[in-house]
This record gives C-alpha cells, sequence and structure tokens, in this order.
C-alpha cells in the first residue's frame, strides 16, 4: 500500500506536534505566509497566462479564486 495516497487528507503527525507546541500568533504567522505565498503564486500565474489582463484585472481574480468565488 501506498501511505502517501492512503493518508493523503491527514497531516503527518510530526506536522501535528509541531504545531501543537507553537502560539496562537506563531500559528497564525505560518497560515499568514502561507497565504501570502499562494497569492503570490497565483498572481505570478495568472501574470504568465494572461500577459494582457492589467493588474486590477490580475488581483481580481485572485480575490476571486482564492475566496471560492465569493467576491
Amino acid at each position: 500500500m501506498n501511505r502517501v495516497a492512503d493518508n493523503f487528507d491527514s497531516p503527518d503527525p510530526g506536522t501535528i506536534e509541531m504545531l501543537r507546541s507553537k502560539t496562537a500568533a506563531e500559528r497564525l504567522e505560518i497560515a499568514s505566509g502561507m497565504w501570502r505565498s499562494a497569492r503570490s503564486i497565483l498572481t505570478n500565474i495568472l501574470r504568465q497566462d494572461h500577459p494582457d489582463w492589467d493588474q486590477r484585472r490580475i488581483d481580481l481574480e485572485v480575490a476571486s479564486r482564492l475566496s471560492h468565488g465569493s467576491v
């Protein structure tokens, strides 16, 4: 059996333990960094895929995708 495929949606026990050892502020900083990274990666992909879009259009599309279409 493939352990990774079987537990894809389950966090690694080491990761769980590491996060439990963090303060709420530290966990929030980690989440914020992940959000910034996702936004940056998506922005760069959209710029590459749509060179004709202006920054406002890119920002709107990033916001829409990151909010699951609620923007």
